[in-house]
């Protein structure tokens, strides 16, 4: 048990209650530039109401969207420190939010389609958890992806003939399911990628990169970096614009992440995220200190 346990409860719960009522600062960034250099004027009404909706939503506290997102939290914590009841505070967190009218209740179960009315299933929410040997901190972040752009999510297993020169082969994979999905993943969007492993693997390294990554920071693989950038402005250039009516911008970020992989095989997972980006974080020292992330 962590030595701050009581601090951890407190500073993750406010985190998730964060995470629930605001867009993440770095995603209203993007989202403002988009809006300033948008040459389109219907397009560019658009991104405006988009960010005059989250100011109004901030002010009178209410939900920012209709879909309440779907929780995803990342735990990572060192030797001795892993804290306790991490999910039980997320989740009091998350029913305090649905009950304040900050997220509308519409999480149920897979099978029956009923839910209890406070977004409080018993896997509610998804925990990822990463033991990190000699980290003197506890890293939590907690991420609300609405589920209307999850519509458009795609997955395929590349062979290594399908690569391609500069994977030229993953790149057209990317660019077709950004133009298949049009506006329809509430754009503008970010888009997560998860190169790597298997299934499994793919598709959480594809939500945990969109999620968890800053999305105006720079990917520390230079190859990487370089491919985000240039898969941002291609996707851009497709001309699907917000709400899909046409502009310069339907794509606010990409962010890729990959892990080792069979030699048979590259799994690819493509991510949606749209325009609200419900996401916190925070990082508390094993001294008590404490800072924001995101």
């Amino acid at each position: 048990m962590n030595k701050n346990q009581e601090l951890i409860e407190s500073l993750v719960y406010d985190t998730a209650v964060r995470g629930c009522s605001n867009v993440s600062e770095d995603s209203l960034a993007v989202l403002q530039e988009a809006a300033e250099k948008e040459s389109s004027p219907k397009a560019k009404a658009i991104l405006q109401a988009m960010l005059d909706n989250v100011a109004i939503a901030k002010e009178n506290h209410g939900a920012i969207c209709q879909s309440p997102g779907y929780p995803t939290c990342w735990l990572s914590f060192g030797d001795d420190n892993m804290p306790l009841n991490v999910a039980q505070t997320v989740r009091r967190a998350i029913v305090d939010g649905t009950q304040n009218g900050i997220l509308r209740p519409s999480l149920v179960d897979a099978i029956t389609r009923k839910g209890d009315g406070k977004n409080s299933g018993t896997t509610i929410p998804n925990m990822e958890y990463e033991y990190v040997p000699g980290q003197k901190y506890v890293d939590f972040y907690i991420s609300l992806k609405g589920c209307g752009a999850e519509w458009k999510n795609y997955f395929t297993v590349m062979s290594p003939a399908q690569f391609g020169e500069d994977f030229s082969g993953l790149k057209r994979i990317i660019l077709e399911t950004a133009l298949r999905a049009g506006g329809k993943p509430c754009t503008p969007f970010a888009m997560g990628i998860g190169l790597g492993g298997q299934m499994d693997v793919a598709a959480k390294l594809s939500r945990k990169g969109v999620s968890v990554r800053k999305w105006n920071d720079e990917n520390p693989d230079p190859t990487l970096r370089r491919w985000e950038h240039e898969l941002k402005d291609q996707i851009n250039s497709l001309g699907i614009g917000a709400a899909g009516i046409g502009g310069d911008t339907c794509c606010l970020a990409v962010k890729i992440e990959k892990a080792e992989t069979h030699t048979a095989i590259l799994p690819v997972a493509i991510n949606f995220h749209c325009w609200v980006a419900r996401r916190a974080g925070v990082r508390i020292y094993d001294d008590g200190r404490a800072e924001t992330l995101l």
